[in-house]
């Protein structure tokens, strides 16, 4: 065998070993996933994380967001997501895909350039509009008006991984019916604490991030219910009291809905790789 060979059959079962590795990993999380599922505490019909399932949000958000809208229903299906990286992976590109339009607000030039690259068909047919931006308590609002929504949204999704509180807290151009955010899993119930604001403050990859959960739900001058977590531990859902009614589990505590840190959930697969594009509904 010629040292091409050798090398192209060493590739081959590497590749083949790294599948296999994988599904191993695929068949471990989902059988972590269903006896978590299956405890007494997640029997009520009312608890969303039943309900979850990934297409293509970073863990089980996409079922969970179905979930509650088709609970409370839907208005002008227009969503704000900041903090979405190049887009293939977040929390509104399903419902992109699904007939909904919007606005993404990310800080990297490299990412907003995928976004324009990968999602033009979108950004084209004017569904999708995303802006590259530092985002500051100072400067969200002009943003979201840079971006051309204010008023009544139905979701908006908030992931920036240090001041998400404080520019949730400085939000007033547009009043969502739904809003996921990221809130810090290894502050438990009943911590309420953020870390202070500090403008250009970034993540520094350790657990100094963000807001307890607790400390989200003590926001209720925004309005808004606590109903669910996600099963990583990562995103907190909340609903306007407007539209909660009696849809959700009660209490709505962070004691009740609080989900502990599952990082490890993020690698999850939906299937083959994502990319999302336009469907033709038949």
């Amino acid at each position: 065998m010629s040292d091409a060979n050798f090398l192209q059959t060493l590739v081959q079962l590497n590749n083949f070993h790294a599948a296999r590795t994988d599904q191993g990993i695929q068949m471990q999380l989902h059988r972590f996933w269903a006896d978590e599922l299956a405890k007494p505490r997640n029997a009520d019909p009312k608890r969303l994380l039943r309900y979850g399932f990934k297409v293509y949000s970073q863990c089980d958000e996409d079922g969970i967001i179905q979930k509650i809208f088709r609970r409370i229903g839907t208005g002008n299906r227009v969503f704000v997501e900041f903090g979405v990286e190049t887009g293939v992976e977040c929390n509104t590109v399903e419902l992109l895909v699904e007939g909904w339009s919007g606005l993404w607000l990310d800080g990297s030039p490299a990412n907003v350039a995928q976004i324009q690259k990968h999602f033009e068909c979108f950004v084209r047919d004017g569904r999708l509009r995303a802006i590259q931006s530092f985002i500051t308590a100072e400067n969200i609002n002009s943003l979201i008006a840079q971006g051309g929504v204010t008023g009544d949204i139905d979701l908006l999704s908030i992931d920036i991984d240090r001041n998400d509180y404080w520019v949730w807290q400085a939000i007033e151009i547009v009043k969502p019916r739904v809003v996921v955010i990221e809130y810090n899993a290894t502050l438990r119930p009943p911590m309420s604490a953020v870390v202070p604001y500090e403008r250009m403050q970034t993540w520094n990859g350790s657990n100094y991030f963000g807001a307890s959960l607790e400390a989200l739900v003590r926001l209720r001058k925004k309005g808004y219910r606590l109903v669910g977590c996600s099963f990583n531990g990562a995103n907190a859902f909340f609903v306007h009291d407007a539209f909660a009614e009696d849809h959700f589990l009660d209490p709505p505590t962070a004691e009740e809905h609080y989900e502990p840190p599952r990082y490890f959930f993020s690698l999850l697969s939906a299937g083959h790789r994502a990319q999302p594009g336009v469907f033709v509904e038949v």
